[in-house]
């Protein structure tokens, strides 16, 4: 095949440094762990010596060896890719694809309209011919509040657009820029900068008034005949399908403040019945699908959360480097941006930054067929979406879209488009199998994706200077831990079914690539080595059991070597990620503490629904935080609050290895450091990671502490675990 001059690439691939001296150091981690579980495999004691707790001990580390090697898959080789949005616009000029936008909300009370509108404005004002875009939001709750929403974006979208392209400013949701900028840095001047913010805020006082009050006054609803889908039997889950293209961009009528046309603008909520399963977020994005092949049918599809705005203007362009590239732009079915929040604390105090994820996990999978669909920030081709598979003869059709639509009236479009968004539609179709997003599982955009590899797609990790897309992330405890269970248990539930990429992917996709989605297919299963790790080696060494070899011993250094050189590494790459001193120490608290919580919980629960005990279920994450929250948040003090089950484990395990530690004192004055340091040495780690738990427990009395009745039955658990360990003899 002709190769493409480099000069005619619309993007490049770089190698990121510093591979040799990274696979020198896996290498030799490798031999450490090669000769810590020989040690275990020979040195097993005698019956009655603690034989039952070292072969535990034994099998957790095999457990961890092995999770290691999966995990080397991604960092042996990563890439960085670098668009060439000047050599696009040189060569197409304004002869750009069609791209339609997918947004999809829930709930009005967790995703407020406000912040919804806000990310459809963002997407709305894309330095891209607005001919050419359509917006579509998808709502599930079905919310007169949230259309009402729509409908008052898409009158202030006539000043807002204008006002971005003409003072190119960053970022484009009005929420974020007008919270962010005094607007002495853009040519605009005061007085019309005040008067563009003095219009959004007004508008969203309207838009927060009616939410409060639950209900639109009825001279609002004479504005716009949409509102009369609305009446007081109609629910979020048991109403007809709704669509209204509040603004119809091939109207060359409608037009912002400059006279320049407007992207189409649709909202949907599909049919709801209580007697039809709905299927989620995947059941949205494949009505959004049919009904958007109605009004726009564009090539591109992007799909992103509610709460996921629009932070670079040029993200489409460069979206679009990969699609259009003459050599390899042929195979590339999605172009995957990272996740970002906007409202990570200073050290990252929950974990949630995901930096070592999209800048070192994400490329490392670029290198060996492409990142995962993570559900957000993503450019499909529609075909692939519509089940296609890669042939080396295809060739995209990428003239169509808007203009191919007939001139049908508003009308007969919205009605077409509805009888595709019924609940019955799918019935006896293909629908969630073969075409559009999969069903059956909480992260279906994961399989989604894999499906897509294994039908010989490609796709690629854009990581633009200036991120994409920024986000809400979790700003307290209890909904990180929400959504990491969600995460962990339907990546975990995909390894146990068909969609497993060892057995899905085999001979489909490389074994690099199998084993990069089992990192995330394997997070849950982790929870039951940390959960022994960190407790039968504390209750060991209450006991006077030594797991570890003396320190005087030869063997001690494979365990030392492999311990500091991982969490070394470890510390390496969140710095170069971005992350600080203070928070790769936060992130290690995290994993730990997601481990023997969410990835537990995500194990049991993923059980339940293989043995039929549970259904399937998706818990929104809220998108608000009451003040106090806030205000904790932002000092980088942990929010607790209610009692749960997860709260008593935390409570439990702290507790556990700080009475263990003492214990374990008395036995070093008793036998001496050289026997039980390392396990000494465990405990203690674990005690000083726990000191915000001890604070929230014992010191803290604001409104974000950990109840007293899980510090009661924390300690009731602990005295109950000690007194077994006490009392039973050792096997």
């Amino acid at each position: 095949m002709e190769t493409t001059p480099e000069s005619r690439r619309l993007f490049a691939t770089e190698s990121l440094g510093g591979r040799a001296v990274y696979r020198l150091h896996a290498v030799t981690v490798a031999a450490g762990i090669l000769l810590v579980l020989y040690y275990r495999a020979t040195h097993v004691p005698a019956a009655g010596e603690g034989r039952a707790a070292w072969l535990g001990m034994l099998a957790a580390e095999l457990w961890y060896s092995a999770y290691w090697v999966v995990t080397q898959s991604v960092r042996w080789s990563p890439v960085h890719r670098r668009p060439f949005k000047d050599r696009l616009a040189a060569r197409y000029g304004e002869r750009l694809p069609c791209v339609d936008i997918f947004i999809c909300t829930a709930d009005p009370q967790s995703e407020p309209p406000s912040l919804v509108i806000s990310t459809v404005l963002s997407l709305m004002a894309y330095d891209y011919p607005a001919e050419k875009l359509s917006v579509y939001l998808s709502d599930d709750g079905g919310s007169v509040l949230t259309f009402y929403a729509m409908w008052e974006a898409s009158s202030f979208a006539k000043h807002w657009i204008p006002f971005c392209k003409r003072y190119n400013i960053e970022p484009r949701s009005p929420a974020v820029y007008f919270s962010e900028s005094d607007g002495l840095q853009d040519l605009c001047t005061p007085k019309e900068w005040s008067l563009i913010k003095d219009m959004y805020e007004e508008m969203i006082q309207r838009i927060d008034a009616v939410v409060m009050s639950g209900k639109l006054p009825e001279e609002i609803k004479a504005n716009h005949k949409g509102f009369d889908e609305w009446n007081l039997e109609i629910n979020s889950k048991d109403h007809q399908p709704i669509v209204k293209i509040l603004i119809d961009g091939k109207d060359q009528n409608v037009v912002d403040t400059e006279g320049n046309v407007l992207p189409t603008l649709v909202y949907m909520a599909r049919e709801k019945r209580p007697q039809h399963h709905h299927n989620f977020k995947a059941g949205a994005m494949n009505a959004l699908i049919r009904v958007s092949s109605v009004i726009s049918n564009s090539p591109i599809i992007m799909n992103v959360d509610c709460d996921m705005y629009s932070n670079n203007k040029d993200a489409i362009r460069e979206s679009l480097c990969f699609f259009l590239d003459e050599e390899m732009g042929r195979k590339i079915g999605f172009v995957q941006y990272p996740q970002n929040y906007n409202n990570m604390s200073k050290n990252n105090i929950y974990g949630n930054s995901l930096q070592v994820i999209n800048k070192v996990e994400l490329r490392g999978l670029d290198s060996v067929g492409g990142p995962l669909y993570i559900g957000t920030g993503c450019f499909h081709r529609r075909e692939i979406l519509c089940g296609r598979r890669f042939t080396k003869d295809y060739k995209e059709d990428w003239n169509g879209g808007i203009k191919d639509q007939t001139q049908e009236s508003i009308h007969e479009i919205e009605e077409k488009a509805k009888s595709l968004a019924t609940c019955t539609y799918e019935l006896g179709t293909q629908w969630g199998d073969e075409i559009g997003l999969k069903y059956g599982c909480p992260v279906e955009d994961v399989i989604t994706g894999l499906a897509i590899h294994c039908r010989g797609w490609g796709s690629i990790c854009n990581l633009p200077t200036r991120p994409a897309f920024l986000g809400v992330g979790p700003a307290t405890l209890a909904q990180t831990l929400l959504q990491h269970k969600r995460w962990s248990e339907g990546n975990f539930s995909i390894f146990l079914s068909k969609y497993c990429s060892f057995l899905f992917g085999h001979g489909k996709i490389g074994l690099r690539l199998q084993m990069g989605y089992c990192i995330y297919g394997l997070w849950a299963p982790n929870s039951l080595a940390t959960l022994y790790y960190v407790t039968i080696p504390s209750l060991a060494l209450l006991k006077g059991t030594p797991l570890f070899p003396e320190m005087t011993s030869p063997w001690i250094t494979p365990f030392i070597y492999v311990f500091f050189v991982k969490n070394l590494y470890s510390l390496y790459e969140a710095l170069s990620c971005g992350d600080t001193l203070k928070g790769w120490w936060n992130g290690q608290r995290m994993w730990l503490v997601k481990r023997i919580t969410s990835y537990l919980f995500g194990v049991i629960d993923t059980l339940r629904k293989l043995l039929g005990l549970s259904h399937m279920s998706f818990a929104v994450s809220s998108k608000v935080s009451d003040e106090d929250v806030s205000k904790r948040y932002e000092q980088e003090i942990m929010e607790f609050g209610s009692s749960t089950p997860e709260l008593v484990i935390i409570a439990t395990i702290t507790l556990l290895n700080l009475a263990c530690m003492v214990g374990g004192l008395r036995q070093i004055t008793i036998v001496g450091l050289n026997v039980f340091s390392p396990q000494l040495i465990i405990c203690g780690m674990l005690v000083i990671t726990s000191i915000p738990f001890y604070e929230a427990m014992f010191m803290r009395k604001d409104k974000g502490s950990i109840p007293s009745s899980v510090t009661l039955s924390s300690v009731g658990f602990v005295v109950l675990a000690l007194l077994v360990v006490i009392l039973v003899p050792i096997v």
